[in-house]
């Protein structure tokens, strides 16, 4: 009678067997998970995707509402006209395509709301466009009144204003030209200045810390360019940098515009009750040309919130920039 192989000989058998059968299952188990990371990657890419396309989609809304109000009332920008409606969440479910078993829902959701950028202190006017350029004393104290309402530190507006100007490139009066008396000149300072492009950059002007900049969030912006205030849009606090003035003041202005919008700065001047604006007709507007566009998009388990800026032309808009966060 033939004998079976030794206990221990079986023993090493069954334990070799267990450890390929572990090692095989292990691997197996890589591969399928290496698999579903690849394809939840792959999900959350198209996801990404989708939610930027319906933030452009967004941003095409908001371009249409501006041209419409520009259409209907060419010469003016009010702060309750249509284009500043508020967009609640809207489900965009049946929009958006996407794989799914049949009946199957999504969160998809868009909402934002559209904001005056010109309602707000545009810090590129800190520097003069005058000849050899330099800071406009008229800009500066307005910016330093608004900082002072804020309960911020007014001295800062001097350093913001000497730190947009090197940005610029332009602070020292050019030999020859008589400089104007609205200008104060800019000595140029050492190294590479950094131009500021958006409020947190003020973080670089000695002074400014992030609760500072959280303050002035809502009142100040840096646009491309140096425009013109719209009267038509600003806030009280704004509004009374402006004149001088304070807060209450201010106010009294957006209930007078509120039951009649101001036609023109003649008009606005005209609810001043004796007092002048600090800065010239032609830094003062009743409608705007650039608007900010908040926006957040929800789409399954992804989310994107933006700001977008755009430049409204007599030929259409165009977007300027998007900051995603």
């Amino acid at each position: 009678m033939k004998r079976g192989l030794p206990v221990r000989q079986r023993g090493v058998a069954v334990v070799t067997a267990l450890l390929l059968t572990t090692l095989a299952v292990t691997i197996v188990a890589s591969l399928f998970w290496q698999q579903q990371v690849q394809v939840r990657s792959i999900e959350n890419q198209r996801l990404h995707f989708q939610t930027r396309w319906m933030l452009r989609a967004g941003l095409d809304f908001s371009r249409f509402f501006l041209r419409e109000e520009m259409r209907n009332n060419p010469t003016q920008t009010r702060a309750d006209d249509t284009w500043a409606t508020p967009l609640a969440d809207t489900r965009l479910d049946d929009l958006v395509k996407h794989e799914r078993i049949e009946g199957e829902k999504y969160d998809a959701t868009l909402s934002g709301q559209n904001f005056d950028a010109q309602s707000r202190y545009n810090l590129a006017n800190l520097a003069s466009t005058a000849a050899g350029g330099g800071i406009n004393k008229r800009q500066l104290a307005v910016f330093a009144r608004l900082l002072q309402i804020l309960q911020l530190d007014q001295s800062l507006a001097k350093a913001v204003a000497v730190q947009v100007v090197r940005g610029e490139g332009a602070g020292m009066v050019q030999q020859g030209v008589q400089p104007s008396p609205d200008v104060e000149p800019v000595p140029p300072g050492g190294g590479q200045p950094m131009k500021i492009l958006r409020v947190e950059d003020l973080l670089s002007v000695a002074g400014f810390d992030q609760k500072a900049i959280e303050r002035l969030r809502e009142f100040v912006i840096v646009l491309p360019k140096q425009t013109p205030l719209n009267v038509n849009t600003a806030s009280a606090e704004v509004l009374g940098a402006l004149i001088n003035g304070s807060v209450s003041e201010g106010q009294n202005l957006v209930v007078s515009r509120k039951r009649s919008p101001f036609t023109d700065v003649a008009n606005f001047k005209a609810f001043l009750s004796g007092k002048q604006p600090l800065l010239q007709d032609s830094d003062l507007a009743v409608r705007s040309d650039y608007f900010l566009v908040w926006s957040r998009v929800r789409l399954d388990r992804a989310q994107l919130t933006s700001w977008s800026l755009i430049q409204r032309e007599a030929a259409g808009s165009k977007v300027v920039w998007i900051r995603e966060f």
